[in-house]
């Protein structure tokens, strides 16, 4: 849970920037805030996931360019660039160089068969590209405000990750698979000392 505050930091903040002044300023203070977030991890030697870097880069080029042109259409490209990003790298990834990246992340907790596993990543990418799209209809279609937007930047792409992430859950327990145990009951790759 702390870490999942954590990451929402620089979004939380654009937030509250946003009620108290306008788009510019959210920009200004989620880019000083995910560069303060960048720089904590590396005082803390923790780990820095991709998904930062990308962040990080995401942020600063789209936020930069907002700023620099007074333009707020670069802020709202922001999120699809981040969510389409992000469905290349796990389409990319298994067509490209066949790996199944959701396979790489999550492999060392469940078991599943090869085909399930292309499914996750393949789920994973079209929610992404379809989350993606969503953003831009909401920022310019004309049909929302930007005060619309920025709730549903903060809140509707939160809410439609977290339904997501649950239909998911469901559908993993469909199709993990148990590890294989040994006559005495221990899994075949456990320590039955550690037991």
């Amino acid at each position: 849970m702390k870490k999942f505050l954590f990451d929402l930091f620089p979004l939380i903040l654009f937030f509250a920037a946003f009620r108290f002044a306008d788009i510019y300023t959210a920009t200004a203070v989620a880019m000083v805030a995910a560069v303060a977030q960048f720089a904590w991890l590396k005082l803390r030697r923790k780990v820095i996931e991709a998904a930062h870097w990308i962040n990080l880069s995401v942020i600063t080029v789209f936020g930069g360019a907002t700023l620099f042109f007074h333009n707020d259409a670069f802020i709202k490209w922001k999120p699809t660039v981040l969510y389409w990003l992000f469905a290349v790298i796990l389409l990319g990834g298994r067509w490209v160089f066949n790996r199944n990246l959701m396979q790489k992340i999550m492999g060392g907790q469940i078991s599943m068969a090869s085909t399930a596993w292309d499914k996750l990543n393949l789920a994973w990418a079209a929610f992404f590209i379809a989350s993606g799209g969503l953003n831009l209809y909401v920022a310019f279609s004309g049909h929302f405000t930007e005060s619309q937007w920025v709730n549903f930047k903060v809140f509707g792409l939160m809410a439609l990750l977290i339904v997501f992430v649950i239909a998911q859950s469901v559908w993993l327990g469909r199709h993990i698979q148990e590890s294989p145990k040994d006559p005495a009951g221990v899994p075949a790759s456990g320590n039955k000392d550690s037991v």
